[in-house]
């Protein structure tokens, strides 16, 4: 469970980095969960992480955000989304 986590931070991580065109509400967002997103890998060696409480916000305004504009983008942080939903965070 936490290689899966570990992946799916790493491919939304890699997600973010190469998305283009976003406008300066997008940037925001997108930095801000890359924050909490390197934070997320630094910490889930052994289990999966605790999310700052902040994330699952920045998250849900990410995905309504990007939804239009950035379709994988915001499939690949619904994923995450459901992962962290479903492990009880």
């Amino acid at each position: 469970e936490n290689q899966e986590f570990r992946a799916l931070l790493e491919k939304l991580h890699q997600e973010i980095e190469h998305t283009e065109t976003v406008d300066e509400k997008g940037q925001q967002l997108l930095g801000e969960l890359e924050t909490d997103i390197r934070d997320l890998l630094e910490r889930s060696h052994g289990a999966v992480a605790q999310p700052a409480p902040s994330m699952l916000k920045s998250l849900e305004d990410a995905i309504a955000h990007m939804e239009v504009t950035h379709p994988t983008l915001a499939s690949a942080l619904t994923q995450l989304l459901s992962v962290l939903s479903n492990a009880g965070i």
